[in-house]
């Protein structure tokens, strides 16, 4: 299957470290690869209405911006969530882009859980923390999504950086981004199937 990597920047600003980390990686890839760049920001989500007891899902329509979301997600063979840490975890954005996955699982003839399926979710996030266990909680988030949804996870790409650029200094992180997504990604697990 040829791969099309579908980039989600979650932060509020551009160009910002971990924009610059998932480029770095990025630029590793196989010449020819697809690669699909959408912010967060420049495509906000609205709030997400939990209606799962109340009525049935419809499919949002593909000219909206959740409709457009969802189709780039359901096209993609690698999504690529480049969120900063923000308060130890993914960004707002970030996480109501992932709040939308439970109606999408609940639209009927979607098949958004079947779809994504053995497919590969990866994370690339910037900390202004020297220790990196201060992402586990964002590790965990990604990790567990994927576990449920039956998908790959390539791990979280971690760099540091507080500054706009200052992933740059990172050697360590930029040497990792060389070879980042060459890796083979076994199928996610939870913490209580190892």
């Amino acid at each position: 299957m040829t791969r099309r990597f579908l980039f989600l920047l979650g932060s509020s600003r551009t160009g910002g470290n971990t924009e610059t980390l998932a480029r770095r990686a990025a630029e590793q890839l196989p010449p020819g690869t697809e690669q699909r760049w959408l912010s967060l920001a420049e495509h906000p989500l609205p709030d997400f209405a939990d209606l799962r007891r109340d009525s049935d899902h419809v499919r949002p329509p593909a000219s909206g911006t959740e409709g457009m979301l969802l189709d780039a997600t359901l096209d993609a063979t690698d999504i690529v969530i480049a969120s900063p840490l923000y308060w130890y975890s993914v960004s707002g954005l970030t996480k109501r882009y992932l709040d939308h996955w439970s109606g999408w699982l609940r639209t009927p003839g979607l098949d958004f859980k079947a779809t994504l399926a053995g497919r590969t979710l990866w994370g690339v996030t910037v900390l202004a923390h020297e220790e990196q266990e201060v992402a586990d909680p964002l590790i965990g988030t990604l990790n567990h999504s994927a576990a449920y949804m039956g998908m790959r996870f390539g791990g979280v790409l971690l760099g540091n950086g507080s500054r706009r650029g200052d992933v740059l200094n990172d050697t360590g992180a930029l040497t990792r981004a060389k070879t980042f997504f060459a890796r083979e990604a076994p199928l996610a697990r939870f913490p209580y199937e190892r």
